[in-house]
Protein backbone atom coordinates (compact mmCIF):
# COMPACT_ATOMS: atom_id res chain seq x y z
CA UNK A 1 0.00 0.00 0.00
CA UNK A 2 3.05 2.42 0.95
CA UNK A 3 4.70 1.97 -2.07
CA UNK A 4 1.56 2.44 -4.49
CA UNK A 5 1.02 6.02 -2.74
CA UNK A 6 4.89 6.57 -3.77
CA UNK A 7 4.32 5.46 -7.05
CA UNK A 8 1.00 7.48 -7.72
CA UNK A 9 2.85 10.61 -5.71
CA UNK A 10 5.72 10.29 -8.39
CA UNK A 11 3.38 9.78 -11.33
CA UNK A 12 1.11 12.87 -10.70
CA UNK A 13 4.81 14.81 -9.71
CA UNK A 14 5.72 14.46 -12.88
CA UNK A 15 2.84 15.49 -14.56
CA UNK A 16 2.22 18.62 -12.76
CA UNK A 17 6.09 19.36 -13.50
CA UNK A 18 6.07 18.73 -17.06
CA UNK A 19 2.89 21.12 -17.29
CA UNK A 20 4.20 23.70 -15.21
CA UNK A 21 7.36 23.59 -17.42
CA UNK A 22 5.61 23.91 -20.39
CA UNK A 23 3.59 26.90 -19.39
CA UNK A 24 6.72 28.76 -18.27
CA UNK A 25 9.47 27.76 -20.83
CA UNK A 26 9.05 28.35 -24.79
CA UNK A 27 11.54 26.69 -27.50
CA UNK A 28 11.56 27.69 -30.95
CA UNK A 29 10.38 25.37 -33.74
CA UNK A 30 8.31 28.08 -35.92
CA UNK A 31 10.08 31.56 -35.30
CA UNK A 32 9.38 34.88 -36.84
CA UNK A 33 10.63 37.80 -35.82
CA UNK A 34 8.26 40.61 -36.13
CA UNK A 35 10.61 43.68 -35.00
CA UNK A 36 13.36 44.26 -32.57
CA UNK A 37 11.55 43.38 -29.53
CA UNK A 38 8.60 40.93 -30.57
CA UNK A 39 8.89 37.68 -32.09
CA UNK A 40 6.12 34.86 -32.88
CA UNK A 41 7.41 31.63 -31.44
CA UNK A 42 5.53 28.71 -32.11
CA UNK A 43 2.50 30.72 -33.06
CA UNK A 44 2.45 32.70 -29.86
CA UNK A 45 3.49 36.37 -29.59
CA UNK A 46 6.06 37.29 -27.08
CA UNK A 47 6.87 40.35 -26.61
CA UNK A 48 10.69 41.02 -24.55
CA UNK A 49 10.55 42.00 -21.15
CA UNK A 50 12.17 44.80 -19.65
CA UNK A 51 13.18 46.88 -22.44
CA UNK A 52 12.36 48.67 -26.03
CA UNK A 53 13.91 49.17 -29.52
CA UNK A 54 12.46 51.66 -31.94
CA UNK A 55 9.83 51.07 -34.03
CA UNK A 56 10.09 49.93 -37.07
CA UNK A 57 8.82 53.05 -39.19
CA UNK A 58 10.89 54.96 -36.42
CA UNK A 59 14.26 56.83 -37.82
CA UNK A 60 17.59 58.16 -36.89
CA UNK A 61 20.05 60.59 -38.39
CA UNK A 62 23.96 60.64 -38.40
CA UNK A 63 26.12 62.90 -40.13
CA UNK A 64 23.13 64.24 -41.75
CA UNK A 65 21.92 60.57 -42.84
CA UNK A 66 18.85 59.09 -42.13
CA UNK A 67 18.75 55.55 -40.14
CA UNK A 68 15.84 53.27 -40.22
CA UNK A 69 17.05 52.01 -36.94
CA UNK A 70 14.25 50.27 -35.88
CA UNK A 71 14.34 48.14 -39.12
CA UNK A 72 18.55 48.01 -37.87
CA UNK A 73 17.10 46.45 -34.57
CA UNK A 74 14.91 44.09 -36.28
CA UNK A 75 18.06 43.06 -38.49
CA UNK A 76 20.02 42.55 -35.36
CA UNK A 77 17.54 39.99 -33.94
CA UNK A 78 17.67 38.46 -37.33
CA UNK A 79 21.20 38.27 -37.39
CA UNK A 80 22.05 36.79 -33.69
CA UNK A 81 19.03 34.16 -34.04
CA UNK A 82 20.69 33.03 -37.31
CA UNK A 83 19.66 29.35 -37.44
CA UNK A 84 19.48 28.80 -33.64
CA UNK A 85 17.07 27.20 -31.28
CA UNK A 86 15.34 30.25 -29.33
CA UNK A 87 14.04 29.67 -25.63
CA UNK A 88 12.38 31.82 -23.94
CA UNK A 89 11.40 31.81 -20.00
CA UNK A 90 7.61 33.30 -19.78
CA UNK A 91 7.21 36.57 -17.14
CA UNK A 92 3.55 36.94 -17.68
CA UNK A 93 1.51 38.66 -20.02
CA UNK A 94 1.19 42.71 -20.91
CA UNK A 95 -2.30 44.89 -21.81
CA UNK A 96 -2.22 43.56 -25.18
CA UNK A 97 -2.13 40.29 -24.12
CA UNK A 98 1.17 39.52 -25.31
CA UNK A 99 3.18 37.02 -23.53
CA UNK A 100 6.14 38.79 -21.61
CA UNK A 101 9.51 36.74 -21.92
CA UNK A 102 13.14 36.83 -21.43
CA UNK A 103 14.68 34.85 -24.62
CA UNK A 104 17.79 33.17 -24.94
CA UNK A 105 20.30 32.18 -28.25
CA UNK A 106 22.68 29.52 -26.99
CA UNK A 107 22.15 30.97 -23.53
CA UNK A 108 22.82 34.65 -24.48
CA UNK A 109 20.09 36.91 -23.88
CA UNK A 110 18.38 38.53 -26.75
CA UNK A 111 17.46 41.76 -24.78
CA UNK A 112 20.51 41.83 -22.82
CA UNK A 113 22.64 41.53 -26.66
CA UNK A 114 19.92 44.50 -27.94
CA UNK A 115 20.67 47.03 -25.30
CA UNK A 116 24.68 46.43 -25.15
CA UNK A 117 24.59 46.70 -28.91
CA UNK A 118 22.88 50.15 -28.30
CA UNK A 119 19.47 48.72 -30.69
CA UNK A 120 17.46 48.67 -27.43
CA UNK A 121 16.64 50.21 -24.00
CA UNK A 122 16.14 49.49 -20.65
CA UNK A 123 12.66 49.77 -20.01
CA UNK A 124 12.74 51.41 -16.44
CA UNK A 125 9.17 52.41 -16.18
CA UNK A 126 9.22 47.93 -16.59
CA UNK A 127 12.35 46.80 -14.94
CA UNK A 128 15.65 48.58 -14.08
CA UNK A 129 17.39 44.97 -15.28
CA UNK A 130 18.80 45.59 -18.11
CA UNK A 131 20.18 49.37 -17.36
CA UNK A 132 23.83 48.23 -17.15
CA UNK A 133 23.82 46.89 -20.45
CA UNK A 134 22.24 50.19 -21.35
CA UNK A 135 24.60 52.14 -19.67
CA UNK A 136 27.82 49.83 -21.46
CA UNK A 137 26.29 50.83 -24.47
CA UNK A 138 25.88 54.51 -24.26
CA UNK A 139 29.91 55.02 -22.61
CA UNK A 140 31.00 53.29 -25.80
CA UNK A 141 29.07 55.57 -28.15
CA UNK A 142 27.14 52.15 -29.67
CA UNK A 143 24.43 51.62 -32.01
CA UNK A 144 21.67 54.41 -31.52
CA UNK A 145 23.59 56.21 -28.88
CA UNK A 146 26.14 57.41 -31.74
CA UNK A 147 23.32 58.64 -33.22
CA UNK A 148 20.50 61.39 -32.98
CA UNK A 149 17.08 59.36 -31.92
CA UNK A 150 13.99 59.59 -29.98
CA UNK A 151 13.19 56.92 -27.29
CA UNK A 152 10.54 54.71 -28.60
CA UNK A 153 7.99 55.56 -25.76
CA UNK A 154 8.18 58.96 -26.80
CA UNK A 155 8.35 58.50 -30.63
CA UNK A 156 5.34 56.24 -30.16
CA UNK A 157 3.77 59.28 -28.42
CA UNK A 158 4.35 61.40 -31.30
CA UNK A 159 3.00 59.45 -33.92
Amino acid sequence: MYLNKIKLFLVISFFLSSFFLTLKDVKSYEIKVVDGDTIHLNGKKIRFSGIDTPELKQTCSKNDQIIFCGIEAKKLLINIIGNNEVECVEEGKDQYKRILAECFVNNISLSSYLVKEGYAFAYRKYSKKFVSDENYARFNNLGMWSMKFEYPWDWRKKN
